[in-house]
């Protein structure tokens, strides 16, 4: 199972707001910081946004912030809704499966036990608990890092 870069960036700029929730952050320095595209992340604070996740502030002093506390932000509930497809297998999605053993194949009951597996552990984990040990993630992103693809 690999998540998309979508998700893995969702959770890396949510990671950073996690850790600073006092104050809005730009989409520039957020990108700047985790080392992700500006482009990119414009499209995941919008996601976010719309999920509930994060919310925007206009102006001279605005930015991205938190939208609920990170003890409520379950990771599972996260991934689910920045994956477009968890069908890890071309048998999980009967409308496009072509695999001619899917009717007595065991390997899509493997695999989707451990695709729930997977969640699982995610639904027991917060950004709240992601963000420990804060002692050391806040000297890592604090420090600023080139823009990979800026002009």
């Amino acid at each position: 199972m690999r998540l998309t870069r979508f998700t893995d960036n969702a959770l890396r700029c949510l990671m950073l707001l996690g850790l600073e929730p006092e104050r809005c952050i730009t989409a520039h320095e957020i990108a700047a910081r985790m080392n992700m595209s500006y482009e990119h992340l414009v499209k995941i604070v919008h996601r976010l946004a719309a999920l509930g996740y994060v919310d925007t502030v206009r102006g001279r002093h605005g930015g991205v912030r938190l939208g609920k506390p990170a003890v409520e932000i379950v990771l599972g509930a996260l991934v689910r809704q920045t994956e477009e497809n968890l069908a890890i297998v071309e048998c999980f999605d009967p409308e496009h499966n072509s695999c001619p053993i899917s009717s007595t194949c065991r390997l899509s009951s493997t695999l989707d036990e451990a695709l729930t597996a997977f969640l699982a552990v995610l639904d027991r984990q917060t950004l709240a608990d992601i963000l420990e040990p804060r002692e050391r993630l806040v000297p890592i992103v604090s420090r600023r890092v080139p823009m990979v693809g800026s002009v």
